[in-house]
């Protein structure tokens, strides 16, 4: 025995342990803490709190201070140490790290106030191998307070993002830190507020995260679009919509519609695919319509995507995940339990999300509008008949949820409004699409209000390029006679026109409103269309007010031709007498007709051939009821 023990090796000897670590650390010369928080590193590997918490009480806050500022070049004998200064930068970083794992010690204000000298040592050592270690301190202090949020944006950590950021490589352990560290800074700050310090900044980052979110395919690719929809779908994202909008190079952007395509076309989680049309959404507001189709020309983009796949994709995802938020907003509205505070909030969300989807659509049938307008091949027939059949399958969808609306006896609500928006948009190019259900649900659609409406108006200003051109036909002229929606037609103009008038983006809708009146009045034999008295003095009243002080030939000619039509019906005397019509009104329907009249035979009266036709309207109509207006015949022919 004795023999064969002492051919064995002699044993090592044992490896610190905690308590020997905590004795040095507790030395009264500086020495004694340096060999101990070198020993500090063996227990740092984990996150062992209990430890971690001993360790930290034993060193001391003052000496981690000093030991920082003599690594940043900042201390009382930094000009002795200059050679080990390396030396205690990197320990000190990777100490501070180990800590901030607890999160009692994270959240302290020691530690937040250690906040700017990291930010500062991550400008002079953007190369270095201690800067993965400054950002999982950066993180873990951030994820464990607030004032670290703070206090990393008041000291420029968006600046030092931004200019490190474009360096990292993709997927790194660093780049993965980068975008925690911006998903917590936006989960805590405004983006108002970050947008007004630090705008140029963040949509540098904008490009730098798109790029990842192109060409990654773990974990990363899920953080990136969580980010970029955070950041681009927020209420006060305007500014950076403009700042990206501007950017001269576009790269950025193509790579988002990589990212789209990639979650759209692959098997991945219904919450996932909606953020990426929620992403796609904003960018359309960016870049426009035209981005869903196009070439990826990116040079490390290795896997051909034909140009319409992002076009097809946004759209059958779109119209999926409509037929499916329809379908629960539905069951929550007419079957779930009703007054509880978790039904309201998940009806609210799903809202939220199919207006995303809406307005997706929406710009899709803008798109195809314009490509069958400018009749250019920016996509194949083929194509173009699959988008057709999609749309056509989506608006089908919504008309079925505004069925069910109906059938519940349901009219106001901004989901309801929503859809008629949609399919208003829809029909303003295919107004014969859907006919029999369009037909069956119009005098529906036209009484929906939003939420905050006192009554219908948005709904008829939504369907007034398809009422315009469906009225063109006397099958059309009837449908709107018969269910006695014109009235609503009519008030929508009155609204649009009179006193306290609803401002509205495109003027081009009066005239539609106009227009739908005008053919309903000239082919009022033909439909036996008698406007009642009410609605037709109000809309004289309006027609009256809006041409007052305008100076605009085609307002003035069309105001004159539907009050000529109108006055077939009626005379001066009656006007006069009634309690809503008062001689303002007529003084200014009297001075219209001499405006519009003064050229009368002396041809197009503006240079417009529009106008010539509506001249001739006014003309006839003057002919025949011009004895029964004495106040208007005499301003006339003064």
């Amino acid at each position: 025995m004795d023999s064969r023990s002492h051919s064995q090796p002699e044993e090592s000897a044992p490896s610190p342990s905690l308590d020997d670590c905590l004795k040095l650390l507790k030395g009264e010369r500086d020495e004694q803490r340096l060999a101990g928080l070198l020993l500090v590193t063996k227990f740092c590997k984990g996150d062992d709190a209990v430890s971690l918490r001993k360790i930290y009480d034993a060193v001391g806050l003052r000496f981690l201070d000093r030991l920082l500022w003599t690594g940043l070049g900042k201390g009382n004998n930094s000009a002795n140490s200059s050679e080990n200064r390396d030396a205690y930068l990197q320990l000190s970083v990777t100490v501070l790290a180990a800590f901030c794992r607890v999160p009692e010690i994270a959240s302290s204000e020691d530690m937040v106030s250690k906040v700017p000298p990291i930010l500062e040592l991550m400008l002079k050592e953007s190369g270095s191998s201690i800067l993965e270690e400054c950002y999982e301190f950066l993180y873990l202090v951030t994820n464990a307070t607030g004032d670290g949020v703070t206090t990393l944006h008041e000291s420029g950590g968006m600046k030092v993002l931004a200019f490190q950021m474009s360096t990292f490589a993709d997927g790194s352990r660093l780049m993965e830190l980068a975008i925690r560290l911006l998903q917590l800074m936006l989960s805590k700050l405004s983006l108002e507020i970050i947008t007004n310090d630090y705008l140029s900044e963040l949509s540098t980052i904008v490009t730098v995260v798109a790029r990842e979110f192109a060409v990654l395919h773990n974990a990363l690719k899920f953080e990136s679009l969580h980010l970029l929809t955070a950041v681009l779908s927020s209420n006060y994202s305007a500014p950076l919509h403009e700042a990206l909008r501007v950017m001269p190079d576009g790269k950025w952007s193509m790579y988002m519609r990589v990212g789209v395509v990639a979650i759209l076309q692959n098997r991945v989680a219904p919450a996932e695919k909606l953020q990426a049309l929620i992403l796609a959404e904003s960018i359309v507001s960016i870049k426009g319509e035209e981005w869903l189709i196009g070439k990826i020309d990116l040079p490390d983009i290795q896997d051909s995507i034909p140009s319409d796949r992002c076009l097809l994709l946004v759209l059958e995802s779109s119209r999926v995940e409509i037929a499916v938020l329809l379908n629960e907003l539905a069951y929550l509205k007419y079957e779930a339990s009703k007054n509880t505070s978790s039904t309201a909030e998940s009806f609210f969300s799903k809202q939220r999300n199919v207006a995303i989807a809406f307005s997706l659509v929406e710009k899709i049938i803008r798109l195809i509008s314009n490509i069958a307008e400018s009749e250019g091949g920016l996509i194949d027939d083929n194509t173009f008949m699959k988008v057709m059949n999609g749309l056509n399958e989506t608006i089908g969808v919504v008309l079925e949820y505004l069925q069910d609306a109906k059938e519940h006896e349901r009219k106001k609500g901004n989901d309801l409004l929503a859809s008629v928006r949609l399919v208003g948009s829809y029909l303003a190019e295919t107004p014969h699409a859907c006919k029999e259900k369009v037909r069956e649900l119009l005098q529906y659609m036209l009484s929906i209000e939003g939420e905050d409406e006192p009554s219908p108006f948005y709904s008829v200003f939504f369907l007034l390029p398809m009422l315009c051109q469906t009225t063109m036909e006397i099958e059309g002229c009837k449908d709107l006679v018969s269910s006695g929606m014109y009235k609503a037609v009519a008030e929508c103009l009155i609204k649009l026109i009179g006193p306290g008038r609803i401002m509205v983006e495109d003027d081009g809708c009066i005239f539609l409103a106009c227009d739908t009146i005008l053919n309903l009045l000239l082919k009022k034999e033909q439909v036996r269309f008698p406007m009642d008295e009410s609605t037709s003095i109000h809309l004289l009243k309006a027609l009256a007010y809006w041409t007052e002080n305008s100076n605009d030939p085609t307002i003035i000619m069309m105001a004159s031709c539907i009050c000529a039509l109108l006055f077939d019906s009626t005379s001066e005397e009656a006007l006069v007498n009634n309690p809503y019509f008062d001689s303002n009104s007529l003084n200014s329907l009297s001075r219209l007709f001499a405006r519009s009249l003064a050229s009368w035979g002396q041809g197009a009266p503006y240079g417009k051939k529009e106008d010539m036709d509506l001249l001739e309207i006014v003309t006839a109509g003057y002919s025949r009821w011009a004895h029964r207006f004495p106040h208007i015949e005499e301003a006339v022919e003064r």
